[in-house]
């Protein structure tokens, strides 16, 4: 019979690196049931036979995110054989919080003391003999990046499951007396080995234990009075007992267990960290990091590969030897044409940039693994409660960088309403990787020898979220003080290569399915209504279904720069997905090999609709523009309300328009190629008002927003 294993532990404690390593290939990857956030569950790989289920990382077992109710709803409900609590030595108070809360929840508990390595550095020694007495379960000691003691934490919790014995933290006399009471009344409502945990999160006033509960009105009286007795007793609430008594446990523990210290003294990441989260430097050196990042990936390194995959591949081999079987096959000339000029020109056209989304992705993993990812989202906690935000809304965008959908998603994470849903609103801003290709087009063809044009676009995408959290956060709707932000920050290491090349090929692979799937279909459509006219004959693409389509909407965009229909169209297919755009012009343009060269004259059709100013606004409003149907569905999801989504998308749209507009008259203007015009005086009026929004007073001072976001639903 399958044993099964919880993992559990802090964030950036070392516990997807321990799963990783533990499992291997055998991982599977899906959502937690009825919610969207990602669950790991692997086998290992000494033993098909003992199953690892990676909980989400947490600071606590209180519910107040969802991370934290999916957590405790499977320990409690699930029941797994065992828990393995991973532990970052270097922060012991802080991790051990969680410890004592698995330890209330009646299952076999055993710690894996991670980064032991660190402590000694610190010049600091804990006894790992007297922390398992003290706790009264086995302590390992472990390190998930150099892979030791990881097979002595499985034998050992293979033991305790064997075993199913629990152990308690040991609180005050008068607070141990107050839950035997508890216990004695919850009778045979909950079983024995949880009837410890029901009773501490009835006396903290748990709102999910209590609705668990099937309790009598009597039953109910009984607790209050108790609960109440007990906080005249110690003179405090109920919940503040709790941690008070937790802390002045793990207080105990450490005393016992921390049987040297050589005095307080800098470590390697506290002196990275002078400089790195530095409030002057931060912000600047981040900006040079991620220069560096684009100029590798998208003018240098990732250009290099581009080119011979666009040129060379897409351009000619894959061409010529598909074309060569075709008319060997006798394949019908429009059949030829679906094939070449739609599906290969289509499709070839977005994964010609997979080189330098790869390369990105990579330079993106490895800041992650090393631990500086988190040291921005400090940076910008800074930076974003000055505007209204909490640096948990930086999360989102920041996983927002690889797909929007699951950067909408972490939004849940954010407790007050009014900041998730702006949150919500302005992840999308931030460039994914299916704009990277929209990107590297325009930075390659326009600006080929100006390294600042694809990094700026990151920028842009920063500047409108923290621009539109000032303007939204003043209005009534979404008004009030940001939510707090609690964060540790992981000692820097070396980036694991298997984790960082793992990371690559997960994001890389899902950018190729989606080109091999929505992207195929839509060049085929794309393709289709280029090609033929209303009567379904074959025709050249100006007259074409399309373009007929295209020109009815392109006075639309005239004023920013691209009123042309090639334009247009790529723009609307860019909402299906992003990536479509790139496709589009593949089609639409014949041949996107030439689009990747460097040199200008080769951009003969494309430079004929497009001027260098008129590009950089076609790049910004496909930036900032309302992202991608799927992206849209998850916004949808997580505001739970058709009036918020259909706002969300008229906001970002409305802005994206606003900011190209801008960007283009005032761009023409500035660089000479066209006069002040009518134009240029709506440009003035807009960039106005969007001051005007920015700076003006908030319309209500409201108090801090403490209710909690909506339950979960269930999904299908």
């Amino acid at each position: 019979m399958e044993k099964q294993f919880a993992l559990a532990g802090n964030p950036n404690s070392g516990k997807t690196s321990a799963f990783n390593h533990l499992t291997g290939a055998n991982q599977y990857v899906g959502n937690w049931p009825g919610v969207t956030i990602e669950r790991k569950s692997g086998l290992l790989k000494r033993s098909k036979m003992i199953a690892l289920q990676d909980l989400p990382g947490i600071y606590s077992l209180s519910p107040y995110t969802p991370e934290e109710v999916i957590t405790q709803e499977y320990l409690l409900n699930q029941k797994p054989d065992a828990i393995i609590n991973i532990i970052d030595s270097s922060n012991l108070e802080r991790n051990l919080y969680l410890t004592t809360q698995l330890l209330e929840t009646g299952l076999p508990v055993v710690l894996g003391m991670n980064m032991m390595d660190i402590v000694k550095k610190n010049g600091q020694t804990i006894n790992l003999s007297k922390l398992a007495y003290g706790l009264g379960v086995p302590v390992i000691g472990m390190s998930a990046l150099k892979k030791t003691g990881l097979e002595k934490l499985i034998e050992t919790t293979q033991e305790e499951a064997e075993k199913n014995t629990v152990a308690y933290p040991a609180y005050d006399p008068k607070l141990e007396s107050a839950l035997d009471e508890i216990s004695d009344i919850l009778g045979n409502t909950v079983s024995e080995k949880q009837v410890r945990w029901y009773a501490i999160k009835l006396f903290e006033k748990d709102p999910l234990a209590t609705e668990s509960l099937n309790l009598s009105s009597i039953q109910k009286k009984e607790i209050d009075d108790i609960i109440q007795i007990t906080e005249k007793i110690f003179d405090d609430q109920s919940d503040a007992i709790l941690v008070n008594e937790r802390y002045e446990f793990i207080t105990r523990l450490i005393s016992l267990a921390m049987i040297k210290e050589d005095g307080f003294k800098l470590n390697l990441s506290d002196k990275i960290d002078r400089f790195v989260t530095n409030r002057f430097l931060a912000l600047p050196i981040f900006a040079i990091i991620m220069w560096g990042i684009y100029y590798l990936s998208i003018q240098t390194v990732g250009t290099i590969s581009t080119d011979w995959v666009t040129d060379d591949f897409f351009g000619e081999i894959v061409p010529d030897f598909v074309e060569t079987y075709l008319i060997s096959w006798n394949v019908a000339d429009w059949m030829q044409g679906l094939i070449l000029e739609g599906i290969i020109a289509g499709v070839g056209a977005v994964l010609g940039f997979l080189p330098q989304i790869i390369i990105l992705f990579l330079c993106l993993a490895i800041l992650e693994d090393c631990g500086y990812m988190s040291r921005i989202a400090f940076v910008m906690d800074r930076l974003f409660r000055k505007f209204g935000l909490s640096g948990k809304s930086f999360i989102p965008m920041l996983i927002a960088t690889g797909c929007g959908v699951p950067g909408v998603m972490a939004s849940r994470t954010i407790e007050n309403e009014n900041d998730r849903r702006v949150t919500v609103m302005v992840t999308t801003f931030m460039p994914c990787s299916a704009k990277l290709p929209i990107i590297a087009l325009i930075a390659g063809a326009f600006f080929p020898t100006s390294s600042w044009v694809a990094p700026s676009a990151y920028f842009v995408g920063i500047a409108a979220i923290v621009l539109s959290g000032i303007a939204l956060k003043k209005t009534h709707a979404l008004g009030g003080d940001p939510a707090p932000f609690v964060m540790e920050l992981p000692t820097y290491h070396l980036p694991q290569v298997k984790n960082v090349l793992q990371q690559t090929w997960n994001r890389a692979t899902a950018f190729v399915k989606k080109a091999g799937t929505i992207i195929l279909v839509s060049s085929i459509l794309i393709w289709f209504t280029s090609s033929f006219n209303f009567t379904l004959q074959q025709v050249p693409e100006d007259q074409s279904i399309l373009a007929a389509f295209g020109r009815l909407i392109a006075p639309l965009f005239a004023p920013l720069g691209w009123g042309h229909w090639r334009g247009a169209v790529a723009t609307l297919t860019g909402l299906i997905a992003k990536e479509n755009v790139i496709g589009t012009f593949g089609i639409l343009y014949g041949n996107l090999a030439s689009v990747s060269e460097s040199g200008r004259e080769v951009w003969g059709l494309v430079q004929g609709d497009f001027t260098a100013i008129a590009a950089y606004s076609f790049l910004v409003f496909n930036l900032l523009c309302a992202p991608c149907f799927a992206a849209i569905g998850a916004i949808h999801r997580e505001m739970a309300n058709a009036k918020w989504t259909l706002l969300a998308v008229i906001y970002q749209c409305g802005l994206a328009y606003a900011v190209a507009l801008i960007t283009y008259q005032y761009g023409s203007v500035i660089f000479g190629t066209a006069a002040i015009s009518m134009g240029t005086a709506a440009a003035t009026i807009i960039l106005l008002a969007m001051i005007y929004f920015i700076v003006r007073k908030p319309q209500q001072k409201q108090l801090v927003h403490t209710a909690m976001f909506p339950p979960l639903k269930e999904g299908k």
